[in-house]
């Protein structure tokens, strides 16, 4: 069993930055890539990214150039820098561990981006 925690999300302006981490603990050896989604009210659950053990990453479009994923294995945790922050970008962000047969989801953040 894996157990993530997020922690970072709050509101902010557009055109603003945050950052969230995700903190993970337990069976963390099966896991080999870890992520973040994102779901606003009415919508479904999205990409926003992923990354690998071996520092692969992922973008989902909307967010390129915008957010960088990082992680910092030490720490078995990984990072989510928010930047030129858009109202569209308000949601419930869920972080992710995934492994061979199995995913685990965070209990999720919610990011607020006011126009």
């Amino acid at each position: 069993q894996v157990h993530l925690v997020e922690s970072g999300g709050g509101l902010v302006q557009a055109g603003g930055s945050l950052s969230l981490s995700c903190a993970a603990s337990g069976s963390i050896l099966s896991i080999n890539r870890m992520g973040w989604y994102r779901q606003a009210p009415g919508k479904p659950r999205e990409l926003v990214a992923t990354i690998t053990n071996g520092g692969t990453t992922n973008y989902g479009d909307s967010v390129k150039g915008r957010f960088t994923i990082s992680r910092d294995n030490a720490r078995n945790t990984v990072y989510l820098q928010m930047n030129s922050l858009k109202p569209e970008d308000t949601a419930v962000y869920y972080c992710l561990g995934l492994g061979l047969t199995d995913g685990y989801w965070g209990q999720g953040t919610q990011v607020t981006v006011s126009s």
